[in-house]
């Protein structure tokens, strides 16, 4: 019986004291109740309490009217104002950034590939039978002039050609010297058969004349680069047996090439042919090279979902080597816009939302439209006027803080 009644005793002190604390916990009159921000369920009224799930200091839910402004028409999917005191938007990190006005620039960067122009490699062909008999190229890489010997042909059918022509020249010369007309027309239709036949076999005019004036077939032919350039590949050796069409030797000219860039598919209706372009190379510190957009590919890459683009680049001091990887950026200038911070805006999935300082801690979600990315900034295209102070970060925690107000009803 005593156990009994002073755990009625005992039980009536706690009720008491329950009573008396929570009538000491009323909270002021602009805050609904206190909650926790991991855990927005639970509702109390004790400032000082813990959250019973986490143990974390709990925070106040402030009072929002009932009644919207006479101007503003209520509508469901209007985010509404909502506060966070200034001490709590201090502790989270909230910071601020103004719209404004400013230039809408971006740079569009991709990785482009060096190449030789296809007009400006050309493989010299064997046009007879017969033998390297010296080659005055070494290896790929030396530079050649225009009309530079790269190597000399022996070939027997070239010399016996080269003997008839000599014989026809001094068949019409005796011909003219005894005036028989028949005789010289004659040796000037062979004479001209045989020269077509030495031009064919890449014996150049120069090398013709030479040969007549000589008075005897020469015994090698010298094979002359065609333009100047740089030695690529050379397919032959000294002595080796060549036949006519075989590829001896291939010189590229670098002195101009084109750079192939890719661009992602949404990137590529920002560009055109004509557009200029930078070059840089991280083999090349502090070194760029202007060039220009001259063909766009009209296929995407199934894969990569990127398009082509070759770029027309001067390369007079050869710094540019085909196949090395370059970095290519393009610069839009977009004119002058109204612009606020990436980080400023919040996707929410369909639209995107900022939260608009209207002074006192209180704060405006509001939706607004972009219009691209220039740089760390949006243009807005609606929603801001210039002036007005968006939350610049911390974003994420205002989020959290104005659905534990309610003050988001659907995202």
């Amino acid at each position: 019986m005593k156990t009994t009644a002073l755990f009625l005793i005992l039980s009536g002190l706690a009720l008491l004291a329950g009573i008396s604390r929570a009538a000491a916990a009323t909270p002021p009159a602009d805050v609904a109740y206190y909650t926790c921000a991991m855990h927005p369920s639970v509702h109390l009224l004790d400032p000082d309490a813990k959250c019973p799930i986490c143990g974390m200091n709990v925070v106040p839910v402030m009072k929002v009217s009932a009644t919207p402004p006479a101007d503003t028409p209520p509508s469901a999917d209007q985010p509404r104002e909502f506060t966070i005191p200034l001490e709590r938007q201090q502790l989270i990190g909230v910071t601020y950034a103004t719209v404004e006005s400013r230039p809408l620039r971006r740079v569009l960067r991709a990785a482009g590939v060096v190449a030789a122009p296809t007009s400006a490699r050309r493989d010299c062909v064997a046009r007879v039978d017969g033998y390297v008999h010296d080659l005055d190229i070494s290896a790929p890489g030396d530079r050649v002039a225009r009309g530079q010997v790269l190597m000399d042909i022996y070939s027997p059918d070239l010399v016996a050609t080269e003997s008839e022509y000599v014989d026809l020249l001094r068949m019409r010369e005796k011909a003219l010297r005894d005036n028989d007309a028949p005789a010289t027309e004659v040796a000037g239709r062979l004479l001209a058969g045989a020269r077509a036949r030495l031009e064919q076999w890449n014996v150049t005019d120069g090398q013709i004349d030479a040969i007549g004036k000589a008075g005897a077939a020469a015994r090698y032919l010298p094979l002359l680069a065609p333009v100047a350039g740089t030695v690529e590949d050379i397919a032959v050796r000294q002595g080796a047996r060549v036949a006519a069409g075989d590829r001896l030797a291939t010189l590229v000219d670098l002195s101009s090439v084109w750079v192939w860039a890719d661009f992602y598919e949404d990137e590529l209706p920002l560009i055109k042919p004509g557009v200029a372009v930078t070059i840089t190379s991280t083999s090349l510190p502090g070194w760029s090279l202007p060039g220009t957009i001259a063909v766009m590919d009209p296929f995407i890459n199934q894969m990569k979902r990127t398009g082509r683009v070759r770029i027309d680049v001067g390369n007079a001091a050869l710094k540019l080597r085909p196949e090395a990887y370059v970095d290519v950026a393009v610069t839009l200038d977009a004119g002058e816009g109204l612009a606020v911070p990436v980080d400023a805006v919040l996707p929410t999935g369909g639209r995107d939302i900022v939260f608009v300082d209207k002074g006192a801690g209180r704060l405006e979600p509001r939706f607004i439209r972009i219009g691209g990315k220039f740089g760390g900034f949006y243009q807005v295209t609606a929603g801001l006027s210039a002036g007005e102070r968006v939350v610049a970060s911390g974003n994420f925690l205002v989020d959290a803080e104005s659905k534990i107000e309610g003050a988001l009803k659907d995202f």
